[in-house]
């Protein structure tokens, strides 16, 4: 049995209310950053991290490095990278050691939820798992998606099927399934879920903590099953789901993009996207970026320490750029963020809103965003995100 001490959603902003899309800036990992954070925060620490999901960006040398970074982790920590839907992602909670933090994260309809796990909460106890196949969507080593386009043939020999042949008892929620199918197959209202892959079974899992139901909950996926018993417990719950609005229309300029220099991206990671400044011996000063400091006797100071920054703050000025420039879309805004209570400032983008609408003096907090993808690296940073986004 595992208990579930709190858990963590989160939903771009761009989309429907039915259907949530990535922006520009973000990916399967900045959005299992932002899950991850909504359920640590406040709710003690991880000792292990697995990330579950089939979009992952990349597929060799590894998503570790910067998922820890995104959510504060210790280096240190092991990442358990598992190629999975809804089920692989249940299996993973329902096996889980206490101090675990478990994220599934999907892409398409797009959206993360993060469960931590403890010596106490919420108890869920794994009922039934099941593998049958039934391949009628498969992607190759090169990506290229084939679909064999038969819905009723997945759903009777698949969901159906494995339902049946999995004998468990009539669910409360079913992940992995579209809302008409899991509606049909659940004892009384299924909660409605806005995804179908692996973070689904997460989104179910706070519906039903919220609501205060009990009862099973099955996670699917073609003709493979996965099924928990939800129990009672104590639960938090946080959401970070903002409004859905369309996505801002833009530009895209063709052109040679700036290329990536690994050794550059290796000095400034942990910084970056540790979100860290520096501070010498003997100052209270901070330098962001970090950097060495000449005293006035020639002496170079490069002994400092690091030291996490606010992720709050203020807009101190901005402007909105309209120049078409290759690689990125066009217009977008960057403003100066005073940070709260440190005296240090940061240029950076604006997300999460249209571009010219940040005015100084709004207050925001920094998220975790994919700034740009060089020499097919994935290259993250900060970015603003307003208050009222």
């Amino acid at each position: 049995m595992t208990q579930v001490s709190s858990v963590g959603t989160y939903l771009p902003c761009w989309g429907s209310a039915l259907r949530r899309q990535a922006g520009d800036d973000e990916d399967a990992l900045t959005l299992a950053v932002a899950a991850g954070r909504a359920a640590l925060s406040g709710a003690g620490v991880a000792e292990r991290v697995i990330v579950v999901s089939r979009e992952l960006p990349l597929l060799e040398g590894g998503n570790g490095a910067v998922l820890l970074a995104g959510l504060g982790l210790d280096p240190e920590l092991e990442v358990d990278e598992r190629l999975g839907g809804a089920p692989a992602a249940l299996d993973a909670l329902s096996s889980a050691r206490p101090r675990t933090l478990v994220i599934g994260t999907d892409l398409d309809p797009a959206g993360a939820a993060a469960v931590l796990t403890g010596d106490e909460g919420l108890s869920v106890r794994a009922t039934a798992r099941l593998a049958r196949s039934l391949p009628v969507r498969t992607r190759d080593a090169s990506g290229t998606v084939h679909d064999y386009g038969d819905p009723r043939l997945l759903r009777e020999r698949g969901l159906l099927a494995s339902v049946a042949a999995a004998g468990v008892e009539k669910p409360v929620a079913v992940a992995g399934a579209d809302r008409k199918q899991a509606g049909s197959l659940c004892a009384g209202t299924a909660p409605e879920l806005p995804t179908t892959g692996a973070s689904a079974p997460f989104f179910a899992l706070a519906a039903l903590a919220e609501g205060g139901t009990t009862g099973t909950l099955l996670a699917v996926e073609q003709a493979s099953l996965t099924g928990v018993l939800v129990e009672t417990g104590p639960l938090r719950v946080s959401r970070r789901e903002a409004a859905a609005r369309p996505l801002p229309k833009g530009r895209y300029t063709p052109g040679a993009e700036i290329p990536i220099s690994l050794a550059a991206y290796d000095r400034a990671f942990e910084p970056k996207l540790r979100w860290e400044a520096a501070r010498h011996p003997g100052s209270d000063e901070l330098d962001f970026p970090p950097r060495y400091r000449v005293g006035r006797d020639g002496s170079l100071s490069s002994d400092y320490t690091l030291v996490p920054l606010p992720r709050t703050g203020t807009v101190y000025t901005g402007v909105t750029v309209h120049v078409p420039v290759p690689g990125l879309k066009t217009p977008y805004s960057l403003v100066i963020v005073e940070l709260d209570e440190v005296g240090v400032r940061a240029l950076v983008k604006v997300t999460g809103t249209e571009p010219g609408t940040v005015d100084i003096g709004d207050r925001g907090r920094m998220v975790l965003r994919r700034v740009a993808v060089r020499s097919g690296v994935p290259d993250y940073g900060y970015a603003f995100e307003p208050e009222e986004a």
